[in-house]
């Protein structure tokens, strides 16, 4: 054989070798994958974490019927946010719906609100006297207390929120729930608002 003949013979083998791939490449792969595995299921935990939901306070006193009449009351808006509250009512309308309440009407606004405008305890005192009129039997009412983006680099969504459904004639509170949740940079806070409200509405004893 000649040395050329010797040279590209030994030049195929080395590249063969490194296909095949020493034993110390393949335990060195292995190490990795189980390293990125590691790193993936640390991330979805803090994912769920973070982004987790506090449900906290939740009272009930006797279960709730679906076929009554109900009314959407106006929320109180303690947030910095303008028509935060507004907002939370046309996401809380639909879980309503979602939950088998189908006889919901909202109860109207006593006069057009400006962006700064927050609803006032007559508000909600004319919704109640409007719903009483109405023969409505529960009014689901509460508050949003946070609706902003947090300040920094990513910006998450922050919400917080109470809600109550309270016997229209008597006023007696039926259920109150209360929680708070965080989103991701790429989060809105629409978004992360509609899962707290449902998380909270779950809640519900309703029959």
């Amino acid at each position: 054989m000649s040395q050329t003949t010797q040279r590209r013979c030994h030049f195929h083998n080395h590249c063969l070798q490194r296909r095949i791939g020493a034993p110390g490449d393949t335990a060195m792969r292995t190490y990795l994958s189980r390293h990125l595995l590691w790193l993936v299921l640390l991330s979805i935990a803090l994912s769920t974490v973070l982004s987790g939901c506090a449900v906290t306070d939740v009272h009930r006193t006797e279960p709730l019927e679906r076929q009554v009449t109900w009314a959407l009351l106006p929320l109180a808006n303690h947030s910095e946010t303008p028509l935060a509250g507004q907002k939370a009512e046309a996401s809380l309308s639909t879980l309503l719906h979602q939950q088998g309440i189908r006889s919901l009407t909202q109860a109207p606004r006593a006069a057009p609100m400006g962006l700064l405008e927050l609803p006032s305890d007559q508000d909600y005192q004319a919704a109640l006297s409007w719903a009483q009129q109405q023969g409505v039997r529960y009014g689901v009412t509460g508050s949003v207390d946070e609706w902003q983006y947090k300040a920094g680099l990513d910006g998450e969504p922050a919400i917080g929120i109470s809600l109550r459904v309270v016997d229209v004639n008597s006023g007696e509170i039926m259920w109150s729930a209360s929680g708070a949740r965080t989103g991701w940079g790429f989060s809105t806070t629409s978004g992360v608002a509609q899962k707290l409200m449902s998380d909270l509405v779950d809640t519900l004893p309703l029959q």
